[in-house]
């Protein structure tokens, strides 16, 4: 896909990875919209990047928000062409036995329904606009437990079956769905791991992380023909063979 005036959707666009994707998009011509809580942040980055971009305030745990921020878009833009499903959240970081019930639903409804939220209310749009691509954000963490992470694993096991689910079910529609395991990345989430001070994820230095644009770059890179063989699975990008194919090494 030649991303030149296609509309992009990202959630969790206000900082990170969402960020940095939705200035390497629009680099690449795209129209983004920009999905996430923090109103103020998003406006900041829709006045950076410029006319090219909408920023609307949303919750995606709340599927009326998220269906209205799309209808919303789509009237503003013409169309609906990538949904970058990125919003997530790692708190609460404690042990199964001390995490608050309350905080544990939270990261499930954001990190779980907010990617079928995303995928459900967008679906209809990306079939109008003849297909398109579903990208979401995953984990070495939806593989194996890390202590005081419960939360958080559990919720990167559900996105990635969900990748999978989607695949089968709309593959054979144009719609294109692959997951991205960016491995650690210098974002605010990394400075919340390392103020736990638990499991050995919070012991990494600042230096180990990769920076936020590689995965922006991937995601890009997603939306290509040339990353067609991954579809309905979730690459990493702890693989040189997959750095080399974005053009990171």
């Amino acid at each position: 896909m030649n991303v030149a005036d296609k509309t992009i959707v990202i959630s969790g666009a206000s900082r990170g990875i969402g960020a940095n994707a939705a200035r390497v998009f629009a680099a690449a011509g795209a129209k983004v919209v920009l999905l996430a809580r923090s109103a103020g942040a998003l406006t900041e980055l829709a006045a950076e990047i410029g006319e090219n971009s909408l920023a609307l305030p949303c919750d995606v745990a709340d599927y009326a928000a998220v269906e209205a921020a799309f209808a919303t878009a789509r009237a503003h833009f013409g169309s609906l062409d990538v949904l970058i499903c990125n919003a997530g959240m790692i708190d609460p970081i404690a042990r199964l036995s001390e995490a608050a019930p309350a905080a544990w639903a939270e990261l499930i409804n954001v990190n779980i329904t907010g990617v079928f939220n995303m995928m459900h209310a967008g679906l209809p749009h990306l079939k109008a606009a003849g297909g398109g691509s579903v990208l979401t954000i995953g984990s070495g963490a939806s593989q194996r437990p890390l202590e005081g992470w419960s939360a958080y694993c559990t919720s990167k096991a559900g996105a990635a079956m969900l990748t999978q689910a989607l695949h089968l079910e709309e593959g054979e529609n144009g719609i294109r769905v692959m997951g991205l395991s960016p491995g650690t990345v210098a974002t605010q989430m990394q400075r919340e791991i390392k103020a736990s001070g638990i499991n050995p994820v919070s012991a990494l230095a600042w230096e180990d992380h990769i920076p936020a644009e590689w995965p922006a770059r991937t995601l890009l890179w997603m939306c290509s023909a040339d990353s067609d063989e991954f579809l309905g699975t979730e690459i990493s990008l702890r693989e040189e063979n997959i750095r080399k194919r974005v053009g990171l090494i």
